[in-house]
């Protein structure tokens, strides 16, 4: 009888051991948990290595270090001496975020975005369709035509006309304005579960997919706590939790003031959180409450998804967590605005960010 006998699986820790992409993939990894902290990073680095060999005789964690110098990833070219990532280990660190979350990507043309909407367009798809005057010869589709020409004249004599002809149609592609929100509140590292670390490499991801697949669309990264403000594509990897409250109404804000500057039509927001609103700011003076859903605060945050609606801005919540009355807070919420909700797991979050970003810019809203 022929059949199939199963051992168990002893990987051999020679493979790869020691050698500097090994541990550069381990060293991004904890730069990241770290917030660009590289001497913590290391510190854990070695650490690992105490645990579990990653390195051998003739590579250590210090050859490794001086690899780093090296290649421009960190440099000690400063006032106080310490270490830090450099330009060239940022982009790295999005660029692995991108791979790891998305995939590799299939190169594709200019980079805008489609839409449901075909005309005269900048990119060719394969819908065919009757030749209108003004058409351009090159979307001419030869092989239908002449099978048309063949069909209407017969075979005996070539013969093609201009009712013999179909083009291939052309799309129009449009750009758009994606504005980011990430929670930095206390709870995203509260009850032992790191969630910034995720929301973070999703971020990165997001950012890298569109600055190197649609270029000409925008990305606007806002972070919210007990204030929110704008951050920088290059600010993600030194990304940390605080004290905060989460001031939701804070950063819709932030997040309108941002797209009412973009003449894009296409606009949408994203909100990665794992809680209820809690706070207001008041003046100079916060108002906060932790303690449920805080009707004065739930309000307000309801009125700006509203009026998201009505300026045809959709949200998509991404909410990492399953509590009972936070999923009550949010279909209130995506029922407000008429948007979308997902209540994701960390290890599913990339994943649905990108399809939602993917199937969103194909609207024209």
């Amino acid at each position: 009888m022929i059949g199939y006998r199963f051992t168990q699986f002893i990987p051999d820790k020679s493979v790869n051991q020691g050698s500097f992409e090994n541990l550069f993939k381990i060293f991004n990894q904890l730069v990241l948990i770290t917030s660009g902290n590289v001497s913590e990073a290391l510190q854990w680095l070695n650490e690992l290595d105490k645990q579990h060999q990653i390195t051998n005789d003739e590579y250590g964690i210090g050859d490794f270090i001086e690899d780093l110098k090296k290649k421009g990833y960190i440099t000690e070219d400063n006032e106080k001496g310490e270490i830090k990532l450099t330009a060239k280990s940022e982009q790295f660190i999005r660029k692995s975020a991108l791979e790891e979350i998305f995939g590799k990507l299939k190169k594709s043309s200019k980079g805008h975005h489609k839409s449901h909407y075909s005309g005269w367009g900048d990119e060719i798809n394969t819908d065919k369709r009757v030749f209108e005057f003004g058409d351009r010869p090159e979307q001419i589709a030869f092989t239908e035509s002449i099978k048309n020409a063949q069909i209407n004249h017969g075979l005996g004599e070539f013969t093609l006309t201009e009712d013999d002809l179909e083009v291939l149609d052309n799309e129009f592609k449009t750009q758009s304005s994606t504005v980011l929100m990430i929670d930095i509140s206390h709870s995203m590292i509260l009850y032992g579960e790191d969630r910034i670390t995720p929301a973070k490499k999703v971020a990165m991801a997001l950012s890298e997919l569109i600055t190197k697949k649609y270029p000409k669309d925008t990305l606007d990264l806002i972070v919210f706590g007990n204030d929110a403000w704008q951050i920088k594509i290059k600010d993600l990897p030194y990304l940390q939790v605080g004290p905060y409250h989460t001031n939701t109404v804070a950063g819709l804000e932030l997040a309108m003031d941002l797209l009412r500057r973009r003449k894009t039509q296409n606009k949408q927001i994203f909100m990665i959180t794992d809680g209820k609103p809690t706070c207001l700011k008041q003046g100079i003076k916060y108002y906060r409450n932790s303690f449920g859903l805080d009707r004065k605060i739930i309000n307000k945050t309801l009125n700006l998804a509203t009026q998201c609606r009505r300026l045809h801005i959709p949200i998509t919540t991404f909410m990492i967590a399953s509590d009972p009355y936070l999923k009550q807070f949010v279909r209130e919420f995506t029922k407000a605005n008429n948007g979308n909700a997902y209540y994701s797991s960390l290890q599913g979050l990339g994943n649905l960010v990108f399809e939602d970003y993917r199937r969103n810019r194909r609207k024209y809203f």
